[in-house]
């Protein structure tokens, strides 16, 4: 699981950190932006084309002795009309109507764990990363930006599924652009209980049976980005979120939040 804890971890934050990243030719890049529907602002964070890029990730875990961790966040991707893919993560639109993409998307799952990742899984059977596949509907006009997905464990680990809703909008003040975002997700019994459950032959004197049901999560974020350094655009991004009871219940939590911290720098080939 050390792959699972440092690198895939990491590649996982991407699928937050890349999207506001833009082009060092920022001329080039407004010219092209005035017209974008998607918005100037958002079309010279995510412009078209190849990216690279590097950063640092700073990671909380809500189980128990599962401490913070200092992630490398390596950058590479591609973004063009009707296809992405930024790392191992993939989505392609099938159909646009009326402004509103339907796009089959796929991304990997790093969650999970095995006995040394902290004392409190010790004889615990391993939770293991998994792959997941769907379909989502977005809409991005006016630098806005709204995300519908129901996303499914295609490799079977956890046989769950997960609906979540995400909104943005990026403002602009100077050489300064700024993104808030809500998210919710629904995550389902199956989901919950395979990463937060405590199977009958796992319990022990100080873990005790647990059979996870669904969870309702939050997440608030902002994101600062700026082209001013390097040639490149720098970012600085938190994201917090609020776990349901039916996951911070489980004998194997004792955090209820979690905040993440995300320093990137990119540009394009």
């Amino acid at each position: 699981m050390l792959l699972g804890k440092v690198i895939l971890p990491s590649i996982l934050s991407l699928c937050f950190a890349i999207p506001l990243i833009a082009s060092a030719n920022a001329a080039t890049q407004e010219a092209n932006s005035q017209l974008d529907e998607r918005g100037e602002n958002r079309a010279q964070l995510e412009p078209k084309g190849f990216l690279y890029g590097f950063g640092l990730g700073l990671s909380g875990e809500i189980y128990q002795g599962y401490d913070r961790r200092v992630i490398p966040l390596p950058v590479l991707g591609y973004r063009g009309d009707n296809f992405e893919i930024l790392g191992p993560f993939a989505s392609y639109d099938i159909y646009t109507a009326s402004d509103i993409d339907f796009k089959f998307k796929l991304a990997p799952r790093f969650q999970g764990f095995d006995d040394g990742d902290s004392d409190v899984f010790i004889g615990m059977d391993e939770r293991d990363f998994s792959m997941d596949a769907g379909l989502g509907v977005g809409y991005e006009r006016n630098n806005w930006q709204v995300d519908v997905s129901a996303m499914f464990d295609v490799l079977g680990k956890s046989k769950g599924q997960e609906i979540s809703a995400k909104v943005g909008k990026i403002f602009r003040q100077g050489p300064i652009f700024i993104e808030p975002n809500v998210q919710v997700s629904y995550l389902d019994d199956k989901h919950v209980d395979y990463y937060y459950g405590v199977r009958a032959h796992e319990v022990s004197e100080t873990r005790g049976f647990y059979q996870g049901k669904s969870a309702v999560n939050y997440s608030v974020g902002l994101s600062v980005s700026t082209p001013i350094l390097f040639d490149g655009f720098t970012m600085l991004a938190l994201d917090y979120t609020l776990y349901d009871d039916t996951i911070t219940n489980s004998p194997i939590v004792d955090q209820d939040t979690n905040l993440n911290l995300r320093l990137l720098y990119s540009a394009f080939f």
